[in-house]
């Protein structure tokens, strides 16, 4: 792969990998505060909604903002029935096709369909899902358009990559799988 595709491609992957480093904390610290719901509410007979809400918060960012990361380390759920007897140019143009003709169309419609969403909740505002709960609705509709931008640039860099494989007729192997730890 030419020098600038490698360091464009690698910046991309950079991002991505940075956030998926950063957001998988959100898993432990989701455990944390829901061990601490029930005990609380075993233990005290007390509820907070807001502690409730704060779960489904980092559940949403964890597995959305997560997904350009999951989709860099190939983590990503895949009808494994052919491709994996494919030769490494093939799985790159099926992967170059799926990109291009289903990633990219429906992360841009996802935007186009959630901006109007996301822009009004943020123009009032938008407070909590029930009484006592975050008041920051807005934050968490906002992870939606932050979820198809990381995928798509993710998809940009392996279009990249992968054009690259199949149009160049280079053998490089596919990327190994990277460890999330």
């Amino acid at each position: 792969m030419p020098l600038k595709f490698s360091n464009f491609c690698d910046s991309i992957d950079s991002i991505n990998r940075n956030v998926g480093l950063s957001i998988r904390w959100f898993a432990l610290v989701m455990v944390l505060v829901q061990f601490s719901i029930v005990m609380i509410r075993y233990l005290f007979g007390v509820s907070y909604i807001f502690l409730g809400e704060s779960v489904l918060y980092m559940h949403a960012a964890l597995f959305m903002i997560g997904a350009g990361y999951t989709m860099l380390v190939d983590g990503h759920v895949r009808v494994d029935i052919f491709y994996a007897s494919y030769s490494v140019r093939k799985k790159a143009l099926v992967n170059l096709l799926g990109h291009i003709f289903f990633l990219l169309p429906m992360c841009i419609l996802i935007v186009i369909m959630s901006w109007r969403f996301v822009f009004n909740s943020w123009s009032i505002m938008e407070g909590a899902l029930s009484v006592g709960g975050i008041p920051a609705l807005y934050l968490l509709k906002t992870i939606i358009p932050l979820f198809c931008g990381l995928l798509i640039v993710q998809a940009i860099a392996a279009i990249a990559r992968e054009s690259m494989i199949v149009f160049n007729h280079q053998a490089t192997p596919p990327r190994e799988k990277e460890e999330a730890g």
